[in-house]
């Protein structure tokens, strides 16, 4: 079923970031990406300037955690209470890869216009090839909704639906990137930075990045969306031929849907620096849990998600080892 058939059945709840949306370019996109700090403490924040923080409860005291969890950056939280229950250098900065499309969604969600048709420009395609970035496989000249690009974007994870979405919105690269980084810290991810609307690794491998407990802030308030929640908790999505387009098969590269029981999303990442990434949420016997995994190592696709699986194991078993 196309998007476009079953959106309006859903409802949109707004997370405060509108008139961030209506910014314009910043210093923020074009400066150079500071050195990382490489710090194991958050920066403080307060309240005000961080509503969503999901680290504001401190981790609760436990006498276990879980076992065999190789990321390097991790963090597991109750997704509704906000209670951190474990961690690992949760304020280190470490490259986040296509996880930052997470942000892009959260921009083109605000808006709302989910049925509006956007065209796939040529530069969409020789953008991804260029960056050896994921294809989505969008056709030039394609006439796709909001929403069918939301799903190329967050499905197969295409750079090529992340320019097309991006130079649409921003309008432009550099005016949507610098309204990313505004959305950030407005919502107090000051661990933050982005310099694409994909994660690529350009102008350096470590340029966009963020730390676990920010990323626990970004997943809070992009799951508050009914519309991103339905899209990024499939196993796959297909839009058939029709007028102004081509026929879409895109699989979700979130190995955790098709594996593990409850699992309702979010996000996957991998480039050779930032390692296997992963933001995750999954829901069992009424509750429910978010986390992160940044930098698992590479020794196979599904990493990131063994990684997610034996924390949520451990956070479901309420302390005990899984």
């Amino acid at each position: 079923m196309r998007l476009r058939a079953r959106i309006a059945s859903l409802t949109v709840v707004a997370v405060g970031i509108g008139a961030v949306a209506a910014c314009g370019p910043t210093a923020a996109a074009q400066s150079p990406r500071p050195a990382l700090t490489r710090t194991a403490t958050p920066a403080a924040r307060t309240p005000a300037q961080a509503p969503l923080r999901s680290s504001a409860s401190p981790a609760i005291e436990v006498t276990s955690a879980p076992r065999g969890v190789k990321a390097k950056g991790a963090a597991l939280a109750d997704a509704v209470t906000g209670q951190v229950l474990w961690a690992r250098a949760a304020g280190t900065e470490r490259p986040m890869a296509s996880v930052t499309k997470v942000m892009t969604a959260l921009l083109v969600l605000e808006s709302g216009q989910f049925g509006q048709e956007v065209p796939v420009p040529e530069a969409a395609l020789s953008y991804a090839w260029k960056n050896g970035g994921e294809s989505a496989g969008l056709h030039p000249g394609d006439m796709l909704t909001v929403g069918e690009l939301l799903e190329a974007l967050l499905l197969p994870s295409g750079a090529d639906a992340a320019y097309t979405l991006a130079n649409a919105y921003g309008p432009g690269l550099s005016s949507f990137v610098a309204r990313m980084n505004a959305t950030a810290a407005r919502m107090g991810m000051t661990q933050t930075h982005f310099t694409s609307p994909d994660g690529l690794p350009y102008p350096s491998e470590t340029s966009t990045y963020s730390t676990p407990s920010d990323l626990l802030t970004l997943g809070l308030a992009a799951m508050r969306y009914p519309v991103l929640r339905s899209i990024v908790g499939q196993r796959f999505y297909q839009l058939r031929k029709g007028p102004g387009h081509h026929a879409y098969w895109w699989n979700n590269t979130n190995d955790l849907i098709a594996s593990y029981q409850g699992a309702v999303g979010i996000k996957t990442g991998y480039t050779e620096d930032a390692g296997h990434c992963l933001l995750f949420e999954a829901t069992r016997n009424g509750r429910t849990l978010i986390g992160a995994v940044l930098d698992s190592p590479a020794t196979g696709t599904a990493a990131g998600s063994q990684d997610a699986s034996r924390m949520l194991n451990w956070g479901f078993g309420l302390g005990r080892a899984g």
